[in-house]
């Protein structure tokens, strides 16, 4: 029995006696420290996007008190930490411009409701269903629309009602700079965008919470009139009752759905960024949802910010070590003592300051990873129509249009079909490839190609389709029976996954690879003589997709391997080792012997042809489970011609399993049965049994040849590698160069 401990990396505490034991020194140790931090870096932020959205100054603070404690506590993500984000901040500037500022609380408390619709209708999943590119574009165009918005604070001015102003009437705020505001602001900027090459040391400070302080201290320190923050009493001075709208409750509810919406997809995107941060518990996004609610209610009520998760607080609390929720409760908290107990500190913050912070963070928002990564996956005009939407529209039409656009995409996607008709050199012959999702859609371009076949010429149609519909088989039959009856041949081959035969017996179903895979790889018993019905489907199906590589061999193989292994009808060598025609010099036997002393002529012949003719790189040897061989072997093989005299080749091997050979203790270690022991063993014999023969010894004086040994595990159909003292999986180097790659 095991017993929890919670100690540092490196401690050795003795085991916690109690759960409340573990409690306190989880939150002395880790949720205590990481809270402050977070506070540090959440206190700025939240006034600067309350300046940003024009709202007053405290209701980013009621706000980022709410976030803290209210999701803290009720929260499905443990480490996540919520406040006032900068992704509603374009939204909820035109809030508070189009119905002010107490309506605005009305709306935030509304959307808070919807939220906790949302989460108790058990939907929460359904926004990830939104393009992760529209998403990345629409924080881009936020980042870009604060950016342009704090340009003119920065500059001494405020910033105008829309982004198109705000870009054109920067020339002219250009010329009526404050010289005092715009270089505290640059100090701020230049300080967040170096904090990174900082000392180590040095670097535990926030970067945000740094660049604040130097330059409100520069600002007391320096000549000049630099305009600050006003605060208007306390918080508690600030806290009121919304106003509920005295009409237009169409626009009131449109403005509801969006800040919800937005509110949401911010907050559940925020909470998979950060399940992927940490291995602790996962996020319940039901219960995340109806969290952020019960926040935005609450904000709304008392008069602050739309509340979502944030993910930068949230990636500061993972880094800073946060186990629980308590992390994200308590910086909630010291947000507020700090709001009652230090409001002179807040009023001495000049608004450049603060304009500074917000333009890096809304430049932080445009990522040129997003931008790669849309590019590589060739969304790139998705991402950018939405980023224009978003600057120069509103969030809402932007983000639909980025929808719009993105599905509009997929549609083309999905429905596309290649169809060619060429003729084939040489001959009378046509190839007409289909290839894709043919549906009504493709129509034109299927009867344009179709026409190009000339009469009376044998036509060899190649269906690799995944979906196809009764008026594209209805198109595809007609040519072929017109064809047909001009004197021409029609030929099918059906490569895909949706037969034609099922076009006439139901509505369309996309096919399913798996289905297609199964029916070529399992074993199955066909009517009348299986080897011709089988060769018939071969002829339908495979020959022509075959018939290319297998020309290219016609004049002579160069297999890479020499593979001996069992007669077992179970054993596919080209299918276990993902090899084609040409690839595999194959040798079969009962039991993969390799007979010593040259005792068996056809091994002899094999060895030397495989080695001294085709000059093959490697010699391998594949036993298997349950192989008939080993268990006659254990049980006891009658002596005498045919089996029993073969057999006797073997003895060395059951010998050798007997007296604890390496390989059959792993196997046995692995649990693997006595015969499947001895056939591990039985390879591993005729590996020594290869390096002493003379071909083979002759051969690695002259050039490099490995010589290695495999078992196939039937039942699980996997593959192990056998030595002469050992048994491993066989790993698979790409995925190992993936996972370095993503660590």
């Amino acid at each position: 029995m095991s017993t929890d401990t919670d100690s540092p990396p490196g401690g050795n505490d003795a085991p916690l006696r109690s759960g409340a034991d573990r409690w306190s020194v989880t939150l002395l140790r880790h949720d205590l420290p990481a809270s402050i931090v977070v506070f540090l870096v959440a206190l700025p932020l939240s006034l600067g996007i309350a300046v940003a959205s024009g709202a007053p100054i405290a209701a980013g603070l009621i706000a980022a008190v709410v976030g803290g404690v209210v999701v803290g506590m009720l929260g499905g993500s443990p480490l996540q930490v919520s406040g006032p984000a900068a992704g509603l901040t374009v939204v909820v500037a035109e809030t508070i411009n189009q119905f002010g500022w107490r309506t605005a609380c009305f709306i935030t408390a509304a959307a808070g409701l919807l939220q906790i619709l949302f989460g108790l209708s058990r939907i929460a999943r359904a926004a990830l269903a939104i393009a992760p590119v529209v998403v990345h574009a629409m924080l881009a165009g936020i980042g870009i629309t604060i950016a342009l918005q704090q340009l003119h604070v920065l500059l001494g001015g405020s910033s105008r009602s829309s982004a198109w102003k705000n870009l054109t009437e920067m020339p002219d705020e250009l010329l009526s700079l404050h010289g005092d505001d715009f270089f505290i602001g640059a100090v701020v900027i230049a300080i967040m965008l170096s904090w990174k090459y900082a000392p180590g040391r040095l670097r535990v400070l926030p970067g945000p919470l740094v660049a604040v302080a130097i330059g409100t201290g520069l600002s007391l320190i320096l000549p000049g009139n630099v305009e600050r923050i006003v605060l208007s009493g306390s918080l508690f001075d600030a806290i009121g009752l919304p106003e509920i709208p005295s009409g237009g409750w169409g626009a009131v509810a449109l403005a509801v759905l969006t800040i919800a919406l937005i509110a949401s997809v911010e907050s559940l995107l925020s909470a998979v960024a950060v399940d992927k941060m940490h291995t602790g518990p996962r996020t319940n996004f039901d219960r995340e949802l109806m969290a952020q609610g019960a926040a935005n209610v609450t904000s709304g009520l008392l008069g602050g910010l739309p509340v979502t998760g944030v993910i930068v607080r949230s990636a500061t609390n993972v880094q800073a070590g946060a186990r629980t929720r308590a992390s994200a409760f308590l910086h909630g908290i010291w947000i507020l003592v700090f709001s009652v107990a230090l409001v002179s500190v807040v009023q001495q913050i000049p608004k450049s300051a603060l304009a500074g912070l917000l333009i890096v963070v809304g430049i932080q928002l445009v990522k040129l990873a997003h931008i790669r990564l849309a590019h590589r996956t060739g969304d790139l005009m998705i991402y950018l129509v939405t980023v224009v939407a978003v600057v120069f529209l509103n969030l809402l039409e932007g983000v639909l249009i980025g929808l719009l656009l993105a599905f509009a995409l997929l549609l083309w996607r999905v429905v596309r079909v290649s169809v060619s008709a060429t003729p084939v050199t040489g001959t009378d012959r046509w190839l007409i490839s289909i290839d894709g999702t043919c549906t009504f859609l493709a129509l034109p371009k299927l009867s344009a190609e179709l026409a190009k076949v000339p009469e009376g010429a044998h036509a060899l149609v190649e269906l690799s389709v995944d979906f196809l519909d009764h008026a594209a088989y209805e198109a595809i039959h007609d040519w072929a029976a017109q064809h047909e009856s001009h004197g021409g041949r029609v030929e099918f081959v059906e490569l895909g996954s949706a037969p034609m035969a099922d076009a006439l017996t139901g509505p369309p179903v996309r096919g399913q690879a798996r289905g297609l895979l199964d029916g070529v790889l399992r074993p199955w018993r066909a009517d009348g003589n299986p080897i011709t019905t089988g060769v018939a489907a071969y002829h339908r199906r495979n020959a022509h997709v075959v018939r290319p590589h297998m020309d290219e061999l016609r004049d002579g193989q160069n297999p890479h391997s020499l593979f001996v292994t069992c007669a077992d009808s179970r054993i596919v060598p080209n299918l276990i080792t993902n090899t084609g025609p040409g690839d595999l010099f194959t040798v079969r036997n009962v039991g993969n012997l390799i007979p010593k002393d040259g005792r068996d002529n056809s091994i002899e012949a094999a060895l030397s042809f495989a080695l001294e003719e085709l000059r093959v790189d490697q010699v391998v040897v594949c036993g298997h489970s349950g192989c008939g061989a080993m268990k006659a072997l254990l049980g006891g093989v009658p002596a005498g011609p045919g089996l029993g005299d073969w057999l006797a080749n073997a003895d060395a091997s059951v010998d050798r399993w007997h007296r604890g050979h390496p390989v059959g203790t792993a196997a046995a270690a692995a649990g693997f049965d006595p015969a499947d022991q001895l056939a591990m063993v039985n390879v591993a014999v005729q590996l020594e049994t290869l390096r002493a023969h003379p071909v083979i010894r002759r051969t690695m004086q002259q050039r490099e040849i490995a010589v290695s040994g495999l078992f196939f595990d039937i039942g699980t159909a996997r593959v192990l590698q056998i030595t002469a003292d050992d048994l491993s999986e066989i790993s698979d180097p790409d995925l190992s160069a993936l996972a370095a790659v993503t660590h």
